[in-house]
């Protein structure tokens, strides 16, 4: 989910096919998505994150067995255990925005779970 915005790309012959509700849905979860991932980033950067924040935002929803926590320690120049230690909070943080967000779309806050099985729902058929 967390690339979801910069990988959305719905091309005209495929978009001329889905329903406005489809187009709706995937628009939306990806806007609630990437306004996650510009408050994360905001607030990384107020704590003097930004660069650690832009390398490893994109490892976000990503497994943690097609990471290479050597390769991110070389190019940050930090050991493995604090890039393991910071992705992990990244994406407790990330988790905890994006249900922020997805609440202030529902009129009832025990349909939040709901509404982000289907915000991934919507992203994942665009994939």
């Amino acid at each position: 989910m967390a690339e979801a915005p910069s990988q959305l790309s719905i091309y005209g012959q495929e978009l001329k096919t889905w329903p406005p509700e489809r187009i709706f849905d995937v628009r939306w979860a990806a806007t609630v998505v990437k306004q996650a991932l510009r408050r994360l980033a905001e607030e990384c950067e107020s704590r003097g994150r930004l660069r650690m924040f832009t390398t490893l935002s994109k490892y976000l929803s990503v497994e943690r067995m097609e990471i290479s926590y050597a390769n991110l320690s070389a190019s940050l120049g930090v050991p493995e255990t604090v890039i393991k230690r910071v992705l992990h909070q990244l994406r407790v943080r990330y988790r905890a925005i994006l249900r922020q967000e997805v609440a202030q779309t529902v009129a009832n806050p025990a349909d939040v779970d709901d509404e982000i099985r289907y915000l991934c729902a919507a992203l994942a058929s665009t994939q």
